[in-house]
């Protein structure tokens, strides 16, 4: 039975192929462009897809190239950081010296710039050395602040550096006073709290009857000697009468963080 259709279908195609030969030119020619015509596309999807394959091959680099690039694009990543982080300390650099500069106008006395440049082993907490010594005029006893506040006196001079005892150690005594009122006066000593806590100082010798608040300002007076009066030192934490009623304490907060002390000026003579 299958025989027959194959016989069928192998005589239609004789039969088309002897009608073609005998078919004028003319014929021909327009039967051939039309069967043509389906053919194209396909020859044409052939063309593309063999030229995508052409050009992936060209994208593809050797693994080895790649993980050169990758290389190379961490390298630069890692510069690019380092840059940004110079960058950021540049511009704190230059936030921290437009802050020292309003110190001359803050105060009409001869100013001489200085940068701290190590501590004191055997008193960590509460000296510091600065970069000025003999040759550059420093002498005992000169006054050492920043825009914020006071940070103490100068202790011993060498020929290029000095020694700055801060508010709060024991040589460092400084007559102080409370701004709001200007009556109340005292002298700064050490935190009777104890610790390594640089932060906080205390007020003593005031009058019982001081009228003390927190937040309130302390300043210099001016009395001690060493000192000129008006040099802020700090604000009020809180306060308590000492020795049954006779004086009052108080707890002050210095307004100059001598753990991130890098610049300071020296008052002249």
């Amino acid at each position: 039975m299958l025989k027959r259709p194959r016989i069928i279908a192998i005589s239609v195609v004789l039969l088309l192929v002897v009608v073609v030969l005998n078919l004028p030119e003319r014929w021909t020619s327009q039967l051939k462009f039309v069967i043509g015509g389906f053919f194209i596309p396909l020859f044409g999807l052939a063309g593309s897809s063999q030229s995508l394959v052409s050009k992936a091959g060209d994208t593809l680099a050797p693994r080895s190239a790649l993980v050169q690039e990758i290389e190379t694009l961490r390298l630069e990543n890692q510069s690019l950081q380092i840059r940004l982080t110079q960058a950021a300390e540049i511009q704190r650099e230059n936030d921290r010296l437009r802050s020292q500069l309003g110190i001359a106008r803050q105060y009409a006395w001869k100013l001489k710039y200085a940068q701290v440049i190590g501590r004191d082993p055997a008193n960590w907490w509460r000296a510091v050395h600065i970069d000025l010594g003999a040759r550059d005029g420093m002498q005992p006893d000169l006054v050492v602040l920043t825009p914020q506040g006071l940070v103490g006196r100068i202790a011993d001079v060498g020929a290029t550096r000095s020694r700055v005892i801060l508010v709060g150690d024991p040589n460092c005594g400084v007559a102080a006073m409370i701004s709001e009122t200007r009556d109340a006066t005292g002298v700064i000593a050490p935190s009777s709290s104890g610790g390594f806590d640089n932060t906080l100082v205390d007020l003593t010798k005031l009058s019982h009857n001081s009228n003390l608040k927190p937040g309130q300002s302390v300043m210099t007076s001016g009395k001690g000697g060493v000192f000129p009066p008006g040099i802020p030192i700090g604000q009020i934490v809180d306060s308590r009468v000492m020795e049954f009623g006779l004086y009052a304490e108080a707890r002050v907060k210095l307004a100059v963080d001598y753990n991130k002390l890098e610049d300071v000026w020296v008052k002249m003579p």
